[in-house]
């Protein structure tokens, strides 16, 4: 028996599956908050993104794991709504609304399920100082959504008000001290537990309304095209095209990571087969109003804390994921939860991102390349939408919508210049410029 096909009770399934599920739930949830918000949608309509989430998410996990054919990896791997799209997403919203998000998702997952194959060959594109510069520029472009949350929101009444940065600095604080005080499950469920608490003194303060929570229905299968048909636009397709590289090659790192923790082999055919997984999840995803999948990082770090590795355990989470995203009733509490409150554990976890994509930079070899120059340029372009939101009105639309989402932007310097300096032997050189020689700072 392969490692990854142990079976345990019923009871032990649920306990360890649920373990799952409360680590990755935090990242499930943010992204549809965050795109939902910049769309202006309703309440009501954020908490239907935040349960079709759920709803997808499970059902990718349980394809992951238990497989259909060609689909899947059969590996205890959690899949969840990505980070990675979330910023270019805001900027296809801010234009285009959430149909044209859907639009450019679903050409773009089908793109991708077509390269599943192949894409073996095209990940050396990526290689880590691309991953972790694009990482990077992934965090650092959430910050200020968590920044605007913790003064209130936008639209906000009391936007910026001391009672709002109190609250989010408040639940900022539980979380810290739970990551500090306590240790194993605890300790990883700090997101969840801060924002719970927080959501508690709010309450108790009066900046919490759940009044509309229980208006609708209790349990319901998420609506097919809830928005209405998508919407495709050139340059938002492209933009998101070059997410879906990104997210492929983040799968494929997870899918090697937890073959190794596992000790099961997994070769090329296996990890087509859970980009194809992937990619079908992320292609359906606009017909259910929910965004790109793509495995889950802490997850994989769970099995290797826990010595758990069994995929039916992770089907069993999925399977949880499934029932939460049956009850509409879910959504819309999450909906509720005060924005401060999101605004401290977003600080938390959006820079948690940024802090993975500099810990990827620590294994890229800086001596006699180009390396600390493609970082840099990467990292400068990426962060022009934060620094500078109106650098690229006066260009053609198109160019707009890539280059106004830094993730884009960063990818795109970051593979070209890979490809420049790295890649292409013509223009290698044993020397390095003379900025890429400076001397290490701060090393004593």
């Amino acid at each position: 028996m392969r490692p990854e096909d142990q079976r345990y009770p019923i009871r032990s399934l649920v306990l360890y599956g649920t373990q799952h599920i409360l680590t990755m739930y935090g990242g499930v949830i943010a992204p549809p908050l965050i795109v939902g918000g910049a769309a202006g949608l309703p309440p009501a309509d954020l908490g239907l993104l935040v349960t079709a989430g759920l709803f997808l998410s499970g059902v990718a996990t349980l394809l992951q794991t238990l497989g259909i054919g060609p689909f899947g990896a059969r590996l205890p791997i959690v899949q969840g709504i990505s980070f990675a799209s979330v910023s270019t997403m805001v900027a296809i919203a801010s234009d285009g609304g959430v149909r044209a998000v859907f639009g450019s998702i679903l050409v773009a997952g089908a793109i991708g399920l077509v390269l599943s194959t192949f894409f073996a060959q095209l990940v050396r594109l990526f290689p880590p100082v691309v991953t972790g510069s694009i990482i990077t520029v992934i965090g650092l472009s959430l910050l200020p959504v968590a920044f605007t949350w913790a003064m209130g929101g936008a639209g906000s009444p009391h936007l910026g008000s001391p009672g709002n940065i109190g609250l989010a600095g408040l639940t900022l604080l539980i979380i810290l001290l739970i990551s500090r005080l306590f240790q194993g499950a605890l300790s990883r469920l700090s997101i969840l537990l801060g924002i719970v608490a927080g959501t508690v003194i709010a309450t108790a303060a009066g900046m919490a309304h759940f009044g509309n929570v229980g208006h609708g229905p209790v349990v319901a299968l998420p609506p097919v095209l809830h928005f209405g048909l998508p919407t495709f636009q050139p340059a938002a397709i492209i933009s998101m095209t070059i997410v879906i590289a990104v997210i492929m090659t983040e799968t494929t790192a997870d899918i090697l990571a937890i073959g190794q923790i596992v000790g099961t082999p997994v070769d090329a055919r296996r990890v087509a087969n859970g980009l194809r997984a992937d990619m079908l999840s992320t292609t359906v995803a606009p017909l259910f109003s929910t965004f790109p999948c793509s495995a889950f990082a802490q997850n994989v770090g769970l099995v290797a804390l826990t010595g758990i590795k069994s995929r039916y355990v992770v089907a069993t989470g999925g399977g949880i994921l499934v029932l939460l995203g049956l009850l509409p009733i879910v959504g819309r509490f999450v909906a509720a939860v005060p924005a401060p409150v999101l605004g401290g554990a977003g600080i938390v976890l959006f820079g948690t991102v940024a802090a993975s994509g500099i810990r990827t930079l620590s294994t890229v070899a800086y001596d006699n390349n180009l390396n600390l120059v493609v970082v840099a340029t990467a990292l400068a372009f990426g962060v022009i939408p934060i620094a500078a939101p109106t650098f690229w009105d006066a260009f053609p639309s198109w160019v707009g919508i890539i280059m106004h989402s830094g993730i884009s932007a960063a990818a795109l310097v970051a593979v070209v210049l890979n490809l420049f300096f790295n890649e292409l032997p013509v223009l290698r050189r044993d020397r390095p410029s003379v900025i890429a020689a400076a001397p290490e700072q701060g090393v004593l």
